[in-house]
């Protein structure tokens, strides 16, 4: 049985691309369903080809994928499942992006850029979603660019929840690692009681990847400091934030974020970074040659299974985090 009758005959069903199965697996399976059986495949030029095995006519369709790379091969895989449901006649239609591609394209820095997370929204709609949900998208303001419900889910009170169980609270420091995700390491020291400190770094705007790192502002000295973060893609970023803390003295360093990208010489530098601890979730999957001791992966399927059934019930998605953020 791959959908969820309740009354008034309203149907779940679950539809989940190539980019991240696992996920997509153990959200159904916390909503007690089956995914739908899909065929996809790719054409020998790259084109691909989706058709679901099972009628979506008058179905609450909800359709996941996770941007990881080759990132824009799935996003178009997800676009093309979107369009499909659309004509299949999917009563309505709500994309799921544990992690929403191009969203440190939010604005733009300096002229002639485009505004990328603007377009995604914008082809979303264009294939037919009505709702988007994502997980701790870079900013908030990316919300306003779908036209129509945006549920914005946060991995928080997982992450946090995890780190205050593992370190003496009265040693630990929240640690910024740039002026942009105070807000956020502001939440995480209301919800651990803990202090809160910031790098200060600059990043030169001509080098990609290339950030140099200033200071520290605030007391780390003999200190565990949790650096949070939205996102690692390199690990250029919050591995120099670390060398930074050591520098000033800190006792230990564990970092945590939401979305694992860990592109390039990530792997590399996890691996030879002094922090004890990398935790991310499972929004993206983890690269095989990152399966080391000292990277934890903590599930966000519960939270988004429980988005999913709050959406298809006409409940609140708001309520699930309400006090986290």
């Amino acid at each position: 049985m791959t959908g969820i009758k309740t009354t008034g005959e309203k149907k779940l069903m679950l539809f989940s691309g190539r980019a991240h199965p696992e996920l997509a697996e153990e959200v159904a399976r916390r909503l007690g369903i089956n995914l739908v059986p899909t065929k996809a495949f790719d054409f020998a030029n790259g084109e691909i080809y989706v058709r679901f095995m099972e009628s979506a006519r008058g179905s609450d369709a909800f359709v996941i994928q996770s941007h990881t790379a080759p990132i824009n091969k799935w996003i178009m895989e997800q676009l093309i499942m979107v369009d499909a449901l659309k004509r299949a006649s999917a009563k309505r239609i709500t994309v799921i992006v544990p992690f929403y591609g191009y969203a440190r394209q939010d604005k733009k820095h300096r002229g002639r850029e485009p505004i990328s997370a603007r377009l995604m929204a914008d082809l979303f709609k264009t294939a037919g979603a009505d709702r988007l949900l994502a997980v701790d998208l870079h900013t908030s303001q990316i919300q306003g660019f779908f036209d129509g419900p945006v549920d914005h889910m946060f991995a928080l009170p997982l992450l946090a929840d995890y780190v205050g169980t593992k370190v003496d609270r009265s040693k630990l420091t929240v640690v910024s690692p740039d002026a942009g995700r105070v807000r956020v390491a502001d939440q995480w020291c209301d919800r651990l009681g803990a202090p809160l400190a910031i790098v200060h770094k600059r990043r030169d705007p001509d080098v990609a990847n290339q950030v140099s790192v200033h200071e520290v502002v605030g007391d780390v000295k003999g200190r565990v400091c949790v650096l949070v973060d939205d996102m690692i893609d390199t690990g250029g970023t919050i591995c120099a934030a670390a060398d930074a803390l050591f520098a000033n003295g800190a006792e230990d360093v564990i970092v945590a974020a939401t979305h694992g990208v860990l592109s390039g010489p990530a792997a590399d530098r996890l691996k030879n970074s002094k922090v004890s601890e990398f935790i991310f979730t499972d929004t993206l999957p983890t690269p095989g040659e990152l399966e080391l001791d000292k990277i934890t992966v903590l599930s966000m399927a519960p939270t988004i299974a429980n988005a999913i059934r709050e959406v298809f019930e006409d409940g609140s998605v708001t309520s699930l985090f309400e006090g986290a953020h």
